[in-house]
């Protein structure tokens, strides 16, 4: 377990415990050499001259004294690398956390991090502060006075050392014993806890159906099975326990009879007798406490195992020798991307140049969020590659190829602190006038004016306390800050109302001023003004221009741009683009009148703006 832990850990780690566990040993050591001085002292107490016994018992004093101090020592060194090791730990997962591909990030993820970081990481750090020292002692120190008994007495101190491969055999029994139980333990856990993360997620739901007063069964069956797992738990550890406390009981049973049978034969008198009890009875102490403390160390062992697990899932590889991107170009050559079984990107291969636009447009599930997620590196490709600036994105540094890098998604996170903190995570160091200058750009500053707390305002747990277009309208703000010269867009206004997508709309423009932009849409209003358009289909490229270009060419996007604009013929009636009979005209409006008015509307102020 100790080099479990030590692997987890880490090497920088890895001197603080050993010593640690050294100086622990060192105390259960010093501790049953302390009654081995029982022996001359409880042979000058029965002996003749009693007196005798007091050099023994200063003897006896100084070494419990020494023992006390080297206890205490031990015990504040277990605490103060606990602390370190349980900060360092953290660290160290979330690290590696930020390191990992975001497929990594799959259903069920939540719950299982969520769980590990928190009960996970305590219970496996508290090895150090809380059951290291109790464990070593309830080991070592039985085994120093079965030492002290076999040079007291070699017969007793024999039938003593037959306990130590039995009680080695029971815990091993009763380890082996729990495993699956406490497998299934754990994995009822983290269903519990997904359920109720989903119960939780579910509210506005529940309360729409009006289902706030029944009992939310799918939560309920998962606490049902927390409680089954754990009486399984509970009654899988009795046959250990009581083995455990049966086999001590007659190992000093039988110390007892032997003890008896050599004093009436006269091999040994009452006084050695009564020391050889008195041991015996201190190793029974130690050795009952390993029932409990060994199923505390059961499960923080399976903690540790899964700590070990999610820390050698191998992150993104960085390049032993980073290459700088001459330029922000980007390209696609002949990408290849799988998730799972599924073929997400096939063959894809394009262009973007420097301080150009690229518009991708497609149905859902086409793969064009996964093409922005390939530029910003968040997963590797199959086959092919993905350069920037001519250099394969795997041979530059996560931190150079970040820095590069403005991203906005269409669900934008925000950290529960203050406005002004989450728009400097675009650059931390900027100054005040700089953020001042971003917020304008993204109009930010017009939701700050009428919050209350102005800049100090709390955003809430991922922006709660904000309406989606206000996190929208930090998260370009951000992107504006950080002042990156390539810019990735993620459908950033597909979910808001007219007056906040004008903000966030005006906001991307200036983002996206002379520089490298890819942005995916749904709604085309932006689509027009990129300088290229590419309709993904099924992960391939199925077609290609510019937006008149498309348009005359009526295939894949012209379609989608007469779904959203259901007047389109009426339109080019107007603007002379096509010649639609007036029989059509009439047709559209009588069938539709509601969807062609509206996007009459849209289509006329895209075409103003």
């Amino acid at each position: 377990m100790i080099r479990m832990l030590l692997r987890v850990l880490g090497d920088e780690y890895a001197r603080p415990v050993r010593r640690t566990v050294a100086l622990m040993t060192t105390t259960a050591v010093a501790e049953g050499l302390s009654y081995a001085l029982l022996v001359p002292v409880l042979r000058a107490l029965f002996g003749s001259a009693p007196a005798d016994a007091a050099p023994w018992l200063v003897a006896f004093g100084a070494a419990v004294g020494v023992y006390a101090v080297l206890r205490y020592r031990s015990d504040l060194s277990g605490f103060r690398v606990g602390t370190v090791l349980l900060r360092g730990m953290y660290h160290r997962l979330g690290d590696h956390l930020a390191r990992l591909p975001l497929g990594w990030y799959g259903a069920g993820r939540v719950g299982e991090v969520s769980v590990l970081a928190s009960r996970g990481v305590l219970q496996a750090m508290s090895v150090i502060a809380h059951l290291l020292a109790p464990f070593v002692s309830a080991c070592v120190t039985p085994l120093t006075i079965v030492a002290v008994m076999l040079a007291f007495n070699p017969p007793l101190g024999l039938a003593a050392l037959v306990a130590v491969p039995v009680v080695a055999a029971v815990q091993i029994w009763t380890g082996r014993s729990m495993a699956a139980a406490d497998a299934d333990r754990h994995e009822r856990d983290h269903e519990a806890t997904g359920r109720v993360i989903e119960y939780l997620q579910a509210q506005p739901v529940l309360r729409a159906g009006g289902r706030t007063v029944e009992r939310f069964e799918l939560l309920d069956g998962s606490l049902r099975e927390v409680r089954r797992a754990s009486r399984r738990t509970v009654l899988s550890a009795l046959p250990g326990t009581l083995g455990l406390a049966l086999t001590v009981q007659a190992i000093f049973t039988a110390l007892l009879v032997l003890g008896t049978y050599l004093a009436l034969g006269g091999g040994i008198g009452a006084a050695e007798v009564l020391t050889i009890l008195v041991l015996a009875a201190r190793c029974a102490d130690p050795l009952l406490s390993l029932a409990d403390l060994g199923g505390r160390l059961r499960g923080a062992r399976s903690e540790l195992a899964r700590l070990d697990t999610l820390l050698r899932t191998e992150p993104l590889p960085e390049p032993r020798e980073p290459v700088r991107p001459a330029g922000h170009s980007l390209e696609f050559e002949s990408v290849v991307f799988r998730h799972g079984d599924r073929t997400v990107l096939d063959d894809v291969s394009l262009s973007v140049p420097e301080g150009q636009r690229l518009a991708v447009v497609g149905p859902s599930g086409a793969g064009k969020s996964t093409l922005l997620q390939l530029v910003a590196r968040f997963y590797d490709v199959d086959a092919g590659a993905v350069r920037v600036g001519g250099a394969d994105v795997r041979a530059v540094s996560t931190e150079a190829l970040m820095a590069r890098i403005a991203i906005v998604f269409q669900e934008v996170y925000l950290f529960d602190g203050t406005i002004e903190e989450n728009v400097r995570l675009g650059r931390p160091d900027a100054g005040e006038a700089d953020v001042r200058a971003a917020a304008t750009a993204a109009r930010l500053d017009e939701v700050i004016e009428r919050l209350p707390g102005g800049w100090a305002t709390k955003v809430g747990e991922g922006g709660a306390l904000l309406s989606g277009g206000e996190r929208q309208r930090v998260s370009i703000a951000r992107a504006l800050l950080k002042n990156a010269p390539i810019v990735l867009l993620d459908e950033v206004t597909s979910a808001l109302d007219p007056v906040n997508e004008a903000a966030v709309h005006e906001g991307v423009e200036r983002l996206m001023a002379g520089r490298t932009v890819v942005m995916v849409a749904h709604r085309l209003r932006t689509v027009r003004r990129a300088d290229r358009i590419v309709f993904l289909d099924g992960g391939r490229i199925v077609e290609e221009g510019g937006h008149d270009e498309l348009l005359r060419r009526d295939g894949r996007y012209a379609d989608f741009w007469n779904i959203e604009y259901a007047f389109t013929p009426f339109c080019r009636v107007i603007i002379r683009e096509d010649s639609t009979t007036p029989l059509q005209i009439l047709y559209k409006f009588t069938v539709q009148p509601l969807t062609c008015m509206n996007a009459s509307i849209n289509y006329l102020q895209d075409m103003a703006s």
